[in-house]
């Protein structure tokens, strides 16, 4: 299944955005859920913002864009309780090796987080790090414990990754992203 024959038709897709130099593919993957009918809503960490601004995934989106759990404006309303029963299904792509952790142990330090801890819709993670990252125990722990309770995994793909070195920790294509989550849902 493409990306362009996937079914999302009426699905409302929370995309959470960790800091990771993959987070650029994050903006084609917006347009793709979008392309197979998804409804899209994005939530960055501050560390995805070093790598691609919010503007571009509201404007890809056409939604405003969340970034932090101090947003006064979003937050009078419990903005963030209020996302994480709007979505259907939480996609994080990408997922970096700290994210992973988090998600692992229950911090919910940031909004992204906090958003996978208040939420009854399934997630899924697309990681994405340095194959060293990928194949340390810890993260294969965190791995473990994710899938263990539920977690759906997509990737990573195995290739050459942006410091010029090859290996585990690509991030999945968005096309393949939105193929493997059109199957699940």
């Amino acid at each position: 299944m493409t990306a362009v024959n996937a079914n999302l038709g009426g699905r409302r897709i929370l995309l959470g955005v960790s800091g990771g130099i993959a987070a650029y593919k994050a903006a084609e993957l917006v347009r793709r859920l979008r392309d197979a009918g998804a409804e899209v809503r994005v939530a960055m960490t501050e560390g995805a913002q070093h790598f691609v601004g919010a503007v571009t995934f509201q404007a890809l989106s056409g939604q405003p864009v969340r970034t932090s759990l101090w947003d006064a404006e979003a937050e009078a309303a419990m903005g963030h309780l209020e996302l994480a029963r709007w979505a259907d299904h939480v996609l994080i792509a990408p997922a970096t090796a700290d994210t992973l952790a988090k998600l692992a142990h229950g911090f919910a330090d940031d909004l992204l987080t906090t958003l996978c801890l208040a939420t009854t819709a399934p997630l899924t993670v697309a990681p994405a790090m340095n194959h060293r990252m990928w194949l340390h125990p810890a993260t294969q722990a965190n791995m473990a414990l994710l899938r263990e309770r539920g977690v759906k995994v997509i990737g990573p793909d195995d290739g050459p990754l942006a410091e010029g070195e090859s290996g585990p920790g690509r991030l999945a294509e968005p096309e393949a992203i939105v193929a493997a989550l059109a199957a699940w849902v």
